[in-house]
C-alpha cells in the first residue's frame, strides 16, 4: 500500500488555487493507492504574511508547515525556484501545472 501525503493550495470555489507561495488556504490529503481518504482544509494566510515579512520568515513558515504535516508531496499550479528548492531539500517532491477541481489534481498525481 503507498500512502502519500500531498499539500495543494486550493480556491474558495474548490479549484486549484493560483499560488503557492501566496495560498490563502491549503489542502492536505492523504492518499492511499490512488484514492483521497483524508482531506482538510487550513486557511494559512501566507498571501499575506509573505508581503509583511522577509523572504526566508516566509520560506519558514512553510517549511514548518510542510514538516507540522509530515507533507511528501506538494501539488501546486506554479511556484518560484527558491521556494520549489526549498521544498525539494525538505524530502517533499514537488508537482506543478495543476488546475481545474483540487481533489481531481490531487487523484491524478
Amino acid at each position: 500500500m503507498t500512502t502519500q501525503i500531498i499539500c495543494i493550495p486550493v480556491a474558495d470555489d474548490g479549484q486549484v488555487g493560483h499560488s503557492w507561495g501566496k495560498a490563502r488556504t491549503l489542502a492536505v490529503a492523504t492518499v492511499q493507492d490512488g484514492t483521497i481518504t483524508s482531506w482538510h482544509t487550513q486557511t494559512v494566510d501566507w498571501d499575506v504574511s509573505k508581503a509583511q515579512g522577509t523572504e526566508g520568515a516566509h520560506h519558514a513558515r512553510v517549511a514548518r508547515f510542510i514538516k507540522d504535516n509530515a507533507v511528501t508531496d506538494v501539488l501546486a499550479r506554479h511556484m518560484g525556484d527558491d521556494m520549489q528548492n526549498m521544498l525539494t531539500k525538505l524530502g517533499a517532491r514537488v508537482h506543478q501545472g495543476a488546475a481545474g477541481d483540487a481533489r481531481a489534481a490531487v487523484t491524478s498525481l
